[in-house]
């Protein structure tokens, strides 16, 4: 199980912590659309999400070409209940990335 000293060590990075809001509020996410959303390269966006994995803090699962990341189920209530309260903490910025999602024009489909 999960501490939250090694919770917030996971998230300790902008781009992990921005990763893992977007998918607790999108339910899923693949790659292409992190890259979209944080505007970050393929190489860096793939890195984190393997470090999040890592933690527990992520589940992936292959669709096709597509690898699509969601919240570990599995995590506490207490952890579940962080993210939640991040995402309405970092609401502007993340509304931001959600803008930059709806213009993406090839997002995968499930």
């Amino acid at each position: 199980m999960i501490s939250p000293v090694q919770l917030f060590k996971c998230l300790a990075d902008d781009t992990r912590l921005n990763a893992i809001l977007l998918i607790q509020q999108a339910g899923e996410l693949c790659v292409c659309e992190l890259m979209a959303a944080l505007d970050d390269s393929q190489p860096k966006i793939s890195r984190h999400l393997a470090q999040l994995r890592n933690c527990g803090l992520l589940l992936d699962e292959r669709r096709g070409q597509w690898v699509f990341y969601r919240i570990n189920p599995a995590l506490p209530d207490w952890a579940h209940a962080i993210f939640e309260q991040a995402v309405t903490a970092r609401e502007e910025n993340l509304h931001l990335y959600q803008t930059k999602l709806t213009r993406m024009s090839d997002r995968p489909s499930c």
